[in-house]
């Protein structure tokens, strides 16, 4: 009676001159091929969540504020957002200094507001934290408000020279972006 062997070598017609089995170089492409069909599939995907080129070209911009004088606002515009830049005068300092800060509904002073040796210079997004309104005051001859700051239409929100809510619905102060004085003449938004 003639009985079977089973053995785990390959049959010598499966392997090539370099040991490996058609079916592993077969299972090999197929895996490579399904791979490279999920890259070409997902990276569309996640490449579409990436900014687009407009918002790169307005993730900062620079500002001349060397002709903003004193007591003068200036609006620009910044990521698709109203910007206001004021030059505070002294009193305006002063009056801002004078506020204490833990009588505020967003407890903030001046100096946290702007920077070290550039305390004059207040740089806000002009957008209302209540609803988004743009606020009026930055314009020559627009209505400040009862504190002298910024004064929302919309709704009646009251900001002062540091651009502290203080009356009205707006929870909050106008946001200060991030920024950075380049020179003497010209600051980095964003």
């Amino acid at each position: 009676m003639a009985t079977l062997e089973h053995t785990d070598e390959p049959n010598p017609a499966e392997v090539g001159e370099s040991g490996v089995r058609r079916r592993d170089f077969i299972n090999i492409a197929a895996v490579s091929f399904a791979g490279a069909g999920a890259v070409a599939v997902v990276f569309p995907l996640v490449n579409q969540m990436n900014p687009s080129a407009d918002v790169l070209a307005l993730a900062s911009i620079e500002v001349d504020v060397s002709k903003i004088a004193e007591g003068q606002a200036i609006k620009t515009s910044w990521r698709k957002q109203p910007v206001f830049i004021r030059n505070l005068t002294a009193k305006e300092i002063a009056e801002a200094n004078a506020v204490d800060p833990a009588s505020l509904r967003d407890p903030a002073t001046l100096a946290e507001r702007t920077k070290e040796g550039k305390q004059n210079w207040l740089i806000t997004l002009g957008v209302c934290t209540h609803l988004g309104c743009v606020p009026l005051g930055a314009g020559e001859g627009e209505p400040r408000g009862d504190f002298g700051g910024y004064f929302c239409p919309c709704h009646g929100s009251h900001y002062d020279t540091a651009a502290r809510i203080r009356k009205g619905p707006a929870p909050l102060n106008l946001h200060v972006p991030d920024y950075k004085f380049a020179s003497d003449t010209v600051v980095q938004i964003g």
